[in-house]
């Protein structure tokens, strides 16, 4: 419509809008029959945005004298708010004319609404009254009336409320409404004080909740009043409660409490709330923490711990007052767990310490107490205590992160105490893992003293293990070897220090390799998962993450490539760098050390190792004067072979966009490859590798030549032969790349998956296989490996593959089946549940078939899948509990283990059902569990007992 054509439309609409206004108005003094299609109409017109100025407020007056709103039915109630709310969002200068009017009409319309879908918006309206400065004048307590009236909510959403509210939702709401002004602080203090001391737990919770809403917007002047009865409400509630969950919203409720007196501007003759409110807490809270053995020491020390969070003025208050007072008592009692309980307060104090700056170090409160707390520290940590000592580490580690706290003194000594709990002491497991964990977090703080103190210590027990080692020494010794490594590990969290230890654990590598030292598989693999724990810190710094990767791969390949070539007498340790489990270890370390390349140093280490294993160009590895070329793709041994493995880590976590050189060539070997029957391990390695490539490369002809010839070998090797089990395996990891990227060509490959289920020598294989595709990889295939993964892929597959395995179930001979079965359950069992929930009653019947499978992979794999179910769909699985108690039962006593304990899980987990459908299996549930109570293994009988209990309280009062 054209400009003044919309200006005619206008001027006819105006006086006809005006005109229905009045009629409508004129319409609410007839008959109250009448009065809901005249408010529908009055809505319809205040959505008009062009309504006339001032029909505004003659409607809402109309509404405000002639309807009597909470005598209508709920709907037309709701359409009278909606009517407030439209004029309010079009028309807020001309309600706000109507001054405090405007406030008491709408009072009296919501005074007694009880629809709890009314009082939302109800709420809301009040919220924007005061949030849009619309004016109260004397009705401020009226307004408040009316609304805390509902204070604290007691609403239970009826079944299947199709309305969809929530008690949270109403609590929500009102709160926000009775914490939005100050003006309501001198009704709505005592009302809350009044609830705290109430015994309802809900009540409790919601008002020191709300309580802590309203510190947001009080100030002093609100508060001062009521702050004598609030702390004692407060201080009752954590002295005394049952309830944690109370005990922390009154924390919380203290903690706001002081940063609002924190916050308030003074007057220069104006008296200190905080000071007057801290030094309350303080004489009430004081004298407990000198009984460490009483049960109020903790809460008055949780109470102490709430305010000082507050604010830095309500910080340095209590913490000089507490703090000597805390070192007195340490000092003072001689007794382990007496200490550990002091030291622990202490510990939380200094917990609040780095939430607040100081510009002068000399101003931070802990400044002049530094002395006594690094004596109290290393008291602790040489107690013989384990309890004590494990409190002192967590308090060394904090008081480490406090600038200016650890004197280069302290810090040696704290070096020297760590190595000693981690390293010297074996008596605590607890205490040597703390230990690492502090020796970590302080390197990065403090890396000279640990490379100055700690480093050369490790270096010189390493090199202790390294000597005059026969077999049977090492393994007496191999425990503290093992620690030292972790140590290595644990400390490397700083580029300068990760300089020093990974030479040296490499130069440990290499000793192995020499056979200057005895070791087997399980000492290789502890130095990788060392090294491996080493790159996975280096990941935060691109610098150090280039130098671990730059100097650790080309270590591990060289010494992966020269156990690989033959020699005329082979050493045993050349023998075990070859083994399954180490190059498993050492392609973990290589991929961990490549995820996090930048994409030009990436590109600059690929084509130095790609080469390597194409073309034999080892000039890039260290000592590389090896005997003979080294050549796996060209008919290589087998132990060259196998170090495909290693390339699969490489290629398979490069990010994406870097370019891999010879390409064609690389896929091509790696397919041939894939189908070699004669060593499983690398040719999975290589069908690994293989579909790493393709889920990375680009849309695009090559890709589809790739594809095309990956499945021309595939079906040319599938036919029976000595590769069948291999080209499998290639189907199997070629599908996965494309499911999680959803290439189109994935359902053709899922379908000749499926066929594969009916096939006599791969059906059990193949339906394991539906488990690979929906599990998420660890090597390859990853998300940190920069693998394209689809976010939804699972919840696609489901509904793309699905069908089709129900299908094929009922058309397949009874033999077969289990395979359709298996398959289906390890689909479902990865499903999230929410997917799986909608689909649940046409799936069940086939589930509970899955149990009847005398399969126990089956079993345990459907059992997995039902536990969450009957938590999360209680009333479809009640139709079936004839059936599902006789099966659980049945299993309950099955062969394998792991089998009894999920159908005992699932027994468990029945007894969320409905009560009335389950009361009449009691008796025979409560027999039947007699039996597994007598069961060899003990996790089973711990599930018997748990499961039994419950179906014993089945029904009784209270449960």
């Amino acid at each position: 419509m054209s400009n003044p054509e919309a200006i005619q439309c206008y001027k006819w609409w105006k006086p006809l809008v005006v005109h229905l206004i009045l009629f409508y108005e004129n319409r609410l003094k007839d008959h109250h029959l009448v009065i809901p299609s005249v408010l529908q109409g009055l809505r319809a017109l205040s959505l008009y945005v062009s309504l006339p100025s001032g029909l505004a407020v003659s409607v809402l007056k109309a509404i405000f004298q002639e309807v009597h709103v909470q005598s209508l039915p709920q709907v037309d109630r709701h359409t009278v708010y909606n009517i407030i709310t439209n004029f309010m969002q079009t028309r807020e200068e001309e309600l706000k004319g109507l001054g405090a009017d405007f406030t008491f009409g709408f009072i009296q319309v919501m005074d007694g609404e009880k629809d709890p879908r009314n009082l939302l918006v109800a709420f809301r309206i009040v919220h924007d009254l005061i949030s849009r400065d619309y004016s109260l004048g004397p009705f401020v307590e009226e307004l408040f009336e009316v609304t805390s009236c509902y204070f604290p909510i007691d609403f239970t959403p009826p079944p299947n409320d199709p309305h969809g509210i929530q008690r949270e939702d109403l609590i929500l709401s009102l709160r926000a409404v009775l914490a939005s002004t100050p003006r309501f602080a001198e009704f709505l203090l005592p009302l809350l004080i009044e609830k705290v001391d109430s015994e309802i737990l809900s009540a409790k919770l919601d008002s020191l909740q709300t309580l802590n809403a309203c510190c947001a917007v009080y100030g002093q002047k609100e508060l001062k009043d009521f702050l004598p009865s609030l702390w004692a409400s407060i201080r009752r509630e954590v002295f005394q409660t049952a309830s944690e969950r109370v005990e922390a919203e009154g924390l919380a409720a203290l903690h706001s409490l002081t940063a609002c007196l924190s916050r308030s501007v003074l007057r220069a003759d104006a008296e200190d709330l905080l000071d007057s409110f801290l030094s309350n807490i303080l004489q009430d809270c004081r004298h407990h923490l000198c009984e460490p053995d009483m049960k109020l020491v903790w809460p008055s020390a949780k109470l102490l711990q709430a305010a000082a969070g507050a604010s830095t003025r309500a910080c340095d208050h209590i913490t000089s007052n507490v703090l000597p007072l805390l070192l007195e008592q340490f000092h003072k009692h001689s007794q382990s767990n007496q200490r550990r309980t002091i030291l622990e307060m202490i510990l939380g104090f200094l917990k609040v310490q780095p939430k607040w700056s100081y510009e002068d170090k000399d101003e931070r409160p802990l400044s002049s107490f530094k002395d006594q707390l690094c004596s109290l520290v290393f008291m602790a940590l040489t107690d013989p205590s384990s309890q004590l000592q494990l409190v002192g580490i967590r308090t060394l580690t904090v008081l480490g992160t406090q600038p200016d706290l650890l004197s280069s003194v302290d810090l040696e000594l704290a070096v020297g105490h760590l190595y000693r709990l981690s390293f010297l002491e074996q008596d605590s497991q607890s205490c040597r893992v703390a230990a690492l964990e502090a020796s970590g977090t302080l390197a990065t703080l403090f890396p000279g003293a640990f490379s100055s103190h700690l480093v050369p210590k490790l270096a010189e027990e390493l090199h202790k293990e390294e000597s005059n080692l026969v077999r049977e020494d090492w393994y007496t010794k191999c425990s503290r070897h093992l620690l030292c490594l972790q140590a290595l590990s644990a400390v490397s969290t700083h580029p300068s220090i990760v300089k020093e230890t990974l030479p040296l654990l490499l130069q440990h590598l290499w000793q192995l390799n020499k056979g200057n030292v005895v070791a087997g598989a399980s000492e290789v693999i502890a130095i990788c998962q060392s090294l491996n724990q080493m790159a996975e810190k280096c990941q935060q710094d691109p610098d150090c993450c280039w130098y671990f990767h730059d100097t650790a791969v080309p270590c591990l390949l060289a010494l992966a490539v020269q156990a690989s070539i033959p020699e005329q007498e082979p050493s045993f340790i050349r023998k075990v760098l070859l083994e399954d489990g180490v190059l498993t270890a050492m392609a973990s370390v290589i991929g961990t050390a490549t995820t996090h390349l930048s994409p030009e140093l990436a590109a600059q280490s690929v084509t130095r190792i790609v080469p390597l294993f194409l073309d034999g160009n080892t000039s890039f590895l260290p000592e590389n004067s090896f005997s003979s070329r080294f050549q796996p793709f060209q008919d290589g041994s087998l132990g060259q072979r196998r170090l495909v493995a290693l390339l699969m880590a490489f290629v398979c976590s490069l990010p994406r966009n870097v370019e891999i050189p010879q390409l064609n060539r690389l896929m091509r070997e790696l397919l041939s490859l894939s189908c070699c029957y004669s060593c499983p391990f690398s040719a999975t390695a290589a069908a690994k590798c293989f579909a790493g490539l393709l889920n990375k490369h680009p849309a695009g002809q090559q890709l589809d030549e790739f594809l095309q010839l990956a499945m021309d070998t595939v079906e040319a090797s599938l036919s029976p032969g000595p590769s069948r089990s291999q080209a499998f395996t290639l189907l199997l990891w070629v599908t996965k790349a494309l499911v999680l990227r959803y290439h189109p060509l994935s359902s053709c490959l899922t379908n000749r998956l499926m066929g594969l289920l009916s096939d006599p020598e791969l059906g059990p294989t193949a339906a394991d296989g539906f488990s690979l595709l929906m599990s998420d990889c660890t090597d390859v295939l990853t998300r940190a490996g920069h693998a394209e993964v689809r976010i939804m892929f699972r919840q696609r597959f489901f509904t793309d593959n699905v069908p089709a395995l129900v299908q094929g179930f009922h058309a397949a001979p009874q033999d077969v089946k289990p395979n359709y079965l298996k398959g289906l359950s390890h689909v479902l069992n990865r499903l999230p549940k929410p997917v799986l929930l909608p689909e649940l009653p046409t799936l069940l019947s086939l589930l509970l078939e899955a149990l009847s499978c005398p399969d126990s992979v089956v079993q345990l794999s459907t059992l997995s899948c039902l536990q969450p179910l009957l938590l999360e769909a209680p009333q479809v699985m009640s139709l079936h509990i004839d059936t599902l108690v006789t099966k659980f039962l049945n299993l309950s006593s099955s062969p394998s283990m792991a089998v009894r304990i999920a159908a005992l899980q699932c027994m468990h987990a029945l007894t969320r059902l409905p009560t009335p459908v389950l009361l009449p299996y009691k008796p025979q549930v409560i027999r039947a569990l007699a039996r597994p109570l007598d069961d060899k293994k003990r996790l089973v009988r711990k599930e018997a007992v748990s499961a039994r209990g419950e179906w014993f309280l089945l029904g009784s009062p209270g449960s």
